[in-house]
């Protein structure tokens, strides 16, 4: 989620969740291959699939987290605090080239 979302989801939760809420912060849902090929577009490097058993030794630690599906929401969190994420996507940032260089 955009840094502006995030900062405006504190502020929400500290002036109005109830205590002990469980908040989750998720703007959306991103394929981890997405974000590799945009990733790749901004680098000019190919992107390819990894077969599942090989991911472990293709992104070492990371190689568990990879081929999870883990969708999340935040619409509990967007119910009650009133929060409606509004700043661009992951996908639009690093398509601007906003995380290289």
């Amino acid at each position: 989620m955009h840094v502006a979302d995030a900062a405006r989801l504190v502020r929400l939760a500290v002036e109005g969740a109830p205590p002990g809420s469980v908040l989750h912060a998720a703007a959306e849902n991103v394929p981890f291959r997405s974000i590799a090929e945009s990733i790749g577009r901004q680098l000019e490097v190919p992107a390819a699939g990894v077969a599942a058993e090989a991911a472990g030794a293709h992104f070492g630690p990371l190689g568990a987290f990879a081929g999870l599906d883990m969708p999340v929401t935040s619409a509990r969190t967007q119910e009650l605090v009133g929060w409606r994420p509004t700043g661009p996507t992951l996908l639009d940032d690093l398509d601007a080239g906003r995380y290289t260089r």
